[in-house]
């Protein structure tokens, strides 16, 4: 499994704007050198991805990129919310798989660097380098069924 494969996403607020309540949350990823997360906002009433806001919130563990989220105040998530709701994207899952197809190419990149500097073994981090491989071709193959999709 890639470092790329581990993100989660918890909870980190409730906040109320414009009559509404958003679910305040934090992807963290890690890419391969520290945690970054990022804010998702989702509305309550809505079963929806939510809104990211574009800000990163970078740590060296998940516990640490968490506890920065929690430490956002309310009027900051509210103008964090805002922010997110200007720069909104319309073709999310379009971006999602446009987001992990460049984190499994950065991935492939680093291993082929580590087995180049000797710090991986040829074998192993040749299997690595196919498996990502595959992955991103399966990737590509699923473009097609969001290329065009607008997320309401």
């Amino acid at each position: 499994m890639s470092a790329y494969d581990e993100i989660s996403q918890p909870y980190v607020a409730t906040i109320e704007t414009e009559g509404k309540r958003y679910t305040v949350s934090v992807r963290i990823t890690f890419d391969g050198i520290e945690y970054v997360g990022r804010l998702w906002f989702a509305d309550e009433s809505w079963d929806d991805l939510g809104l990211p806001d574009r800000g990163a919130l970078p740590g060296r563990n998940k516990d640490e990129v968490l506890t920065l989220a929690r430490r956002i105040g309310p009027d900051e998530l509210v103008r964090r919310h805002r922010r997110a709701l200007a720069e909104k994207r319309r073709y999310h899952g379009l971006r999602k798989a446009t987001d992990e197809i460049l984190a499994k190419i950065r991935y492939l990149n680093q291993v082929a660097i580590s087995m180049r500097a000797g710090l991986l073994d040829v074998e192993g981090a040749a299997q690595e380098i196919d498996l990502t491989e595959k992955q991103l071709h399966a990737l590509i193959d699923r473009l097609a069924i969001h290329a065009g999709i607008e997320d309401q």
